[in-house]
């Protein structure tokens, strides 16, 4: 019997996750939960096959789903434009329950914009015009595939979820990351954003991993506003992931 390829064991990794998150609860403010692994399990399961098909050089950590982003197309901050055009992933997406009438989720027709997966994607296709160059070494992952949203369609990040109800979260994301670790044997972890850093800071080891990060490309980061792939690029090349103006 043939032994499992690298994305085999990410998509079983990613049901396990999909499945104990969705056995959990929660109490308001939270009054919507999205699962994208679920009701666009396809999307996402096409993206680990394709991508997560070996070992990677680097992983980088985003948090959670946005709601033009993953939310719509269960790739990790999925612009739409990016997953379809330049990844070449596009399947049908169905709808979570219950949906919220603020957050409508239309897959791949949906006709707003991520801002962050747009900077982010943005910048990557720039410096790989092909995709598969980029995932020979690079790989994205969310730490948390949930997206919370309140009464009024707010958004709820993990950071933000009372500490008796994120613990059961933090205990499944926290294997998830793991077996993903395990799986694609990186050098470096990097997290996108403070708060994905501080997680990947506290479960791995600095001598086993070279551990870091870059600006979270979030509209509501002043700094990313100023020039989020200029900031990324100089980060990344500073660090020695990447190799200066050559990998541009």
């Amino acid at each position: 019997m043939p032994s499992e390829t690298t994305a085999d064991q990410l998509v079983k990794a990613a049901k396990k996750l999909s499945t104990g998150l969705g056995q959990l609860e929660f109490r308001p403010p939270v009054s919507h939960v999205y699962n994208p692994l679920d009701y666009a399990w396809r999307a996402h399961e096409a993206y680990l096959r394709k991508y997560g098909d070996s070992r990677k050089r680097i992983l980088m950590l985003g948090m959670n789903p946005g709601p033009f982003g993953m939310a719509q197309t269960s790739v990790p901050f999925g612009e739409i434009a990016a997953v379809r055009d330049w990844m070449g992933i596009e399947e049908p997406v169905g709808k979570p329950e219950p949906e919220h009438p603020k957050r409508p989720v239309d897959g791949f027709a949906c006709p707003k914009s991520e801002v962050s997966g747009r900077r982010l994607w943005g910048l990557f296709s720039e410096v790989f015009p092909d995709a598969r160059d980029f995932f020979a070494e690079h790989f994205i992952a969310n730490y948390c595939p949930l997206a919370f949203m309140s009464e009024t369609g707010a958004n709820i990040t993990p950071d933000k979820l009372p500490a008796a109800e994120m613990k059961p979260v933090a205990t499944a994301c926290d294997e998830h990351l793991q077996a993903v670790v395990s799986i694609l044997q990186p050098e470096w972890l990097l997290g996108i954003g403070g708060w994905a850093h501080k997680r990947l800071q506290a479960l791995f080891d600095s001598d086993a991993f070279r551990i870091g990060t870059i600006l979270h490309p979030s509209p509501a980061s002043p700094a990313a506003n100023r020039g989020w792939a200029e900031a990324a690029t100089k980060q990344l090349n500073d660090l020695g992931v990447w190799k200066g103006p050559e990998t541009r």
